[in-house]
């Protein structure tokens, strides 16, 4: 049986301000932010208080339904404010980044010499636990589980998406030790998913199962592999992990040292020079984009323009996020916008639209929605671009009037808000397809866990 995917249900955004293969170091940021709202479940406790001074990798806060999953400090420095919201719920913890940066000896292990249990009692003391994450319910992995499979995506399909096979160049030694390490906590294999024509540094590791993808986005989804590879039944959970999380957990056991150094990709057609910068996890939105953009009415995403989150100046980097992506603010009105032909966007409808007569033509697109929000209308168009043997509207549906049985039959067990990104962005009635997912998902897990 041939381990290439091959997809044919997706869409290709093609955007302009594709990022450069050109990597600098980014300004050093005087503040690194951590936020607990990018752990989704998480109910934090704090480890330390204004004016604690912590070594980078040293706890921060820890998960108060599991005392060993622990949140690490990206540098070395003081904490300098802890931010709460209602209720005195935390809502960030900020550091004060030393100028010369310290960090906590974890100790050099060899992976191939560990046993299961002390590979994760590793991974837990040295906070690298949240990188792992599982399905069903798109979180933090528990700890107690033992997953059927691993997934690593080193393929990205998004809109502007980093490219994994410039980023990890050089990376080897430390994605065999992650590998080496996951390896030994699950009972299937770790699959790692490629391009079909890659030059991946993770193609020629030992002890995975490596796939060739081909095909339009979403195709580079682990949520779109996990299906085409080994889907998840009820009762069963698979772990993912990104690979650039990978090589902070290799480098954990080569050199002892939490390492949060992030090579993101700085894109979009609001930027004047696309390129990737150096940084670490929590740096501040100003210290990659200050100076680098076009004009003043843009909006800055931390993520991909179809998964991430809209960030200002004063925020910081998402915890898991390896792009910022800034196009234009799409706040102006269009003028008979719903009657004139249409030639500078892209729709899957032939009406009046005429993007398909130029597959490869980059766009220049704002974050206008050139509509209202209003009931679902059923068009089919959810199907052409979904590639998951799901039922997208009626799994939306069932989560919205909250029916559990329906959703587990309908195979809510296999999502993630990702995987319904491009359904989101085609949807006519402008429905917000990941934010319904997302609470149909933590239903299920408050009801059955």
């Amino acid at each position: 049986m041939s381990k290439d995917i091959h997809i044919k249900k997706g869409l290709d955004i093609k955007l302009k301000g594709e990022a450069t293969k050109l990597t600098e170091n980014a300004i050093t940021s005087d503040v690194y932010t951590l936020k607990p709202e990018d752990f989704h479940s998480i109910i934090p406790k704090l480890s330390v208080k204004i004016g604690t001074t912590l070594k980078a990798g040293e706890a921060l806060f820890y998960n108060k339904a599991d005392e060993e999953m622990k949140f690490p400090s990206p540098v070395s420095g003081e904490v300098v404010d802890i931010i709460r919201g209602e209720k005195r719920k935390l809502l960030a913890v900020k550091i004060k980044a030393d100028s010369e940066q310290q960090f906590f000896d974890f100790g050099v292990k060899d992976p191939k010499a560990m046993k299961a249990e002390e590979i994760k009692s590793h991974i837990l003391a040295s906070g690298c636990w949240p990188f792992i994450k599982q399905r069903p319910y798109d979180v933090i992995a528990k700890t107690a589980n033992t997953p059927k499979a691993i997934f690593v995506s080193a393929y990205a399909s998004a809109p502007l998406a980093a490219d994994y096979d410039y980023v990890l160049a050089g990376k080897e030694n430390e994605l065999q030790a992650a590998i080496t390490a996951l390896s030994k906590l699950t009972t299937g294999e770790v699959h790692v998913s490629v391009g079909k024509n890659a030059n991946s540094p993770l193609a020629g590791l030992n002890n995975i199962s490596l796939h060739k993808v081909s095909g339009p986005h979403p195709s580079g989804n682990v949520g779109t592999q996990i299906a085409k590879i080994s889907p998840i039944n009820k009762g069963e959970t698979v772990w993912t992990i990104t690979p650039q999380d990978l090589v902070i957990i290799g480098e954990l056991f080569l050199t002892g040292k939490f390492n949060a150094e992030r090579t993101i990709a700085l894109a979009g057609s609001s930027v004047e020079a696309p390129k990737y910068y150096k940084t670490k996890i929590g740096a501040t939105i100003t210290s990659l984009v200050n100076g680098k953009l076009k004009g003043n009415n843009n909006r800055i995403i931390s993520g991909n323009v179809l998964t991430g989150k809209a960030k200002n100046l004063k925020e910081n980097l998402g915890y898991y996020d390896n792009m910022i992506s800034v196009i234009p603010e799409g706040n102006d009105y269009e003028l008979f916008g719903w009657s004139l032909p249409v030639f500078n966007k892209i729709s899957t409808s032939r009406a009046l639209t005429f993007s398909w007569l130029l597959p490869n033509k980059k766009f220049d697109l704002n974050t206008n929605t050139n509509g209202e929000h209003r009931a679902f209308v059923v068009t089919g168009a959810y199907e052409e671009v979904f590639p998951l043997d799901i039922y997208p509207m009626q799994i939306l549906k069932s989560c919205m009037y909250q029916d559990l049985d329906e959703m587990e039959q309908l195979g809510m067990y296999e999502v993630a808000p990702e995987d319904f990104a491009l359904t989101e962005f085609v949807c006519v009635s402008k429905q917000p397809h990941q934010e319904i997912i997302r609470k149909g998902l933590d239903l299920m897990l408050k009801e059955i866990g």
